[in-house]
């Protein structure tokens, strides 16, 4: 058994690793890689071996199936792409990519906002800044949608208008206007 307070403490140890600015999928491996295994070390790990954390390392970063689509996605975004310019702005690592190709979903976007490709997140107000910039988006030219309050303040903040994504429950309370499909813009 793990102590918690002990993975705790590795976690608060390694957790800067998390924000490194990283653009392909091996700089997020090698990352992962620093992150796992130094946790492991950390901790003590049982019969720890470099090899386990290359393999959580691989899997975090290679593996496709860490993702699920929305059923109606596809169907939703080849709407919004119809009458929409679509930008992602995403915390996430560059292995969503690949996955987003794979999916056939890339290409409904004019550009991806990727946080770790920039170094920063959502949470860091400057992330925004960036399709302001690139678009010129004046103050309530823009919608911006996200499954988190705090994100949706931000984007308030920067000028966005804001709503409320919930797929998966229908009596949500929210200042924002709440919607748990994109059709329903």
């Amino acid at each position: 058994k793990i102590d918690n307070n002990l993975l705790e403490e590795a976690f608060n140890k390694y957790d800067y690793l998390l924000g490194e600015k990283l653009i392909t999928q091996d700089e997020e491996y090698n990352m992962f890689f620093k992150f796992y295994d130094g946790i492991l070390r950390y901790i003590k790990y049982p019969n720890y071996k470099k090899s386990i954390g290359e393999e959580i390392a691989y899997d975090r970063t290679y593996n496709n199936t860490k993702y699920t689509l929305c059923s109606n996605i596809v169907k939703e975004l080849e709407y919004l792409k119809s009458k929409y310019t679509l930008l992602m702005l995403s915390d996430n690592w560059p292995c969503v990519i690949p996955y987003m190709k794979d999916n056939k979903i890339y290409d409904y976007f004019d550009k991806l906002y990727i946080s770790s490709i920039y170094g920063v997140e959502k949470k860091d107000k400057v992330f925004f800044d960036y399709p302001i910039k690139d678009y010129n988006i004046k103050p309530g030219e823009a919608l911006f949608i996200d499954d988190c309050e705090s994100n949706l303040d931000i984007a308030k903040e920067k000028g966005f208008d804001c709503m409320l994504m919930v797929r998966d429950k229908k009596d949500v309370k929210s200042k924002y206007k709440v919607i748990n499909n994109l059709m329903n813009l």
